[in-house]
């Protein structure tokens, strides 16, 4: 069985750095992609007054249709971005009133990318995305950042998204 691969990008700007980061990781692994930008996902709410946008729909498909969720986020205060951040959050819907579909999230992969303007990512940044995995019973696969210079991701960085794809490869491999 062919491991399939979502990106999910949490960007302010669909076309900004994160998105060349994806572009640049494109050109080592296959996967499809989400930009978290162009959907409807209101913010969680105890009330779950928001079961009417994107996000019960967009979980079910993704779920669906793949076993590895990249997810790719640039950092804003020393955080993943609030589009990023309003996703996780309403996984809590998945815990609450859809349990079903929020079940079939044990098992499947989980792996991060951060952006910034330079080789600057503070420590435990991955934190968030490694608990969470965690706790939701997926495999966390590890993390990459990347970032860009003067309008293309820097030599140094290129170099970590292609390690960082071999290593998803491999690990990919052993699970099929």
């Amino acid at each position: 069985m062919k491991t399939k691969i979502v990106v999910i990008q949490g960007s302010s700007r669909s076309k900004g750095d994160t998105y060349k980061s994806i572009q640049f990781l494109r050109e080592q692994i296959s996967f499809d992609q989400v930009d978290l930008w162009t959907k409807d996902i209101g913010p969680f709410d105890y009330e779950f007054q928001n079961t009417e946008d994107d996000f019960l729909p967009l979980m079910r498909q993704l779920l669906a249709d793949y076993d590895t969720f990249i997810f790719a986020t640039p950092v804003y205060w020393y955080s993943m971005s609030g589009t990023m951040k309003i996703f996780f959050d309403r996984i809590s819907d998945l815990l609450k009133i859809d349990k079903e579909t929020g079940r079939k999230l044990r098992g499947k992969n989980m792996a991060m990318i951060s952006c910034s303007g330079s080789n600057d990512l503070m420590p435990g940044f991955e934190m968030p995305f490694v608990e969470s995995a965690k706790y939701l019973g997926m495999n966390y696969l590890g993390e990459v950042h990347a970032w860009v210079e003067k309008g293309s991701v820097a030599p140094e960085a290129a170099g970590l998204l292609k390690d960082f794809a071999a290593k998803m490869k491999n690990k990919l491999a052993m699970e099929a």
